[in-house]
């Protein structure tokens, strides 16, 4: 390692972004803690990420809200907190890594946390502290192996691709008592919402998958948030065949619990797809924001990515799925 243990006793992480893209650097995290197996390790992010952390507790130790900084759109910019913030964080990590993009907007940022040292991602030709901590961003390749390739940078050995997402004991609880009416492996999920309007697949599309898997004999659940209901009641409206609505009623830990024991997914949304990776569930994936490959699962074979701005062909996907469901079993090969 570039960083000897010894000299790094308290890490800290910047990511303040949404589940899809948190979940894509738990490989890199769990290579990290292996190398660093006593430090101290805390998520900077935004503040829904705090159950993140508690759900991920072997790789976060903490969680700190960041009240956020001209140029990240994810979140609203309060000028008076964040200096707060940055004058309380002065001296208190060994090494702050930047993981939130390639560094143009944020990395001189970096540098005003008065950490022992930074690293992360840079481009070429803008602001890096130290090329030695820092790694020109790899514009290619899934997301999760860009952030493990950083660790490797760092001289820590990967861990694998593989994502995850733990189920408790409370998560168990809480989607029994939803009382849904379906068997392990005899239903699919259809999630037909997404953050944003415009990287939604229309809903005729998400009712025809849905009726097409039940007339193979599963049950159409379909999921989403409360603030998505319309959405996936307009999906159910479209559909010749009865479903089961479950937007609003689930939680993040009953939502993991409903895909993991899902037959298959069908998704527009990563948040969801990646939840489908990290339990090895099959998923049918329309990529509406021209990246699939940055952002579709690692296993090609078990997820079925379609780029929809390049190929606008519902037969093309739901030849994907029909494809998926002949199968009993999907061998993992990452």
């Amino acid at each position: 390692m570039k960083i000897p243990v010894n000299d790094v006793k308290k890490i800290a992480i910047f990511r303040a972004l949404q589940l899809g893209d948190m979940l894509c650097i738990i490989p890199a995290m769990r290579a990290l803690r292996y190398a660093y197996p006593t430090a101290h390790i805390t998520l900077i992010s935004m503040p829904w990420a705090k159950s993140f952390t508690e759900r991920f507790s072997s790789y976060f130790d903490a969680f700190e809200h960041f009240p956020g900084f001209p140029g990240l759109p994810e979140q609203s910019f309060d000028a008076s907190e964040t200096v707060k913030y940055l004058s309380g964080t002065q001296g208190r990590y060994d090494l702050l890594l930047q993981m939130q993009g390639n560094g143009t907007v944020i990395n001189p940022m970096m540098e005003l946390f008065g950490a022992a040292r930074t690293g992360g991602f840079y481009t070429p030709n803008d602001f890096v502290a130290n090329t030695e901590t820092f790694f020109a961003y790899p514009d290619y390749g899934p997301e999760p192996q860009r952030h493990v390739m950083l660790m490797e940078h760092l001289g820590i050995p990967q861990k694998g691709l593989e994502l995850e997402f733990p189920i408790t004991a409370q998560d168990e609880q809480d989607y029994a008592a939803l009382q849904l009416p379906v068997q392990k492996g005899k239903y699919v999920c259809i999630h037909p919402g997404s953050r944003g309007a415009w990287r939604q697949w229309p809903t005729e599309h998400f009712a025809a998958m849905a009726d097409y898997c039940a007339e193979q004999g599963y049950q159409p659940v379909i999921t989403g948030t409360a603030p998505e209901m319309p959405i996936v009641e307009e999906v159910i409206s479209k559909m010749k065949h009865q479903a089961i609505n479950t937007a609003g009623k689930t939680n993040l830990g009953t939502m993991g619990v409903l895909i993991k024991n899902s037959r298959l997914l069908v998704s527009n949304c990563t948040g969801v797809s990646h939840m489908a990776s990290a339990f090895e569930t099959p998923s049918v994936v329309i990529s509406m924001d021209g990246e699939p490959e940055r952002w579709g699962p690692v296993n090609k074979q078990r997820h079925r990515t379609v780029n929809w701005l390049q190929t606008p062909d519902f037969d093309i996907v739901k030849n994907e799925l029909i494809d998926l469901l002949r199968e009993e079993t999907v061998p993992v090969s990452i």
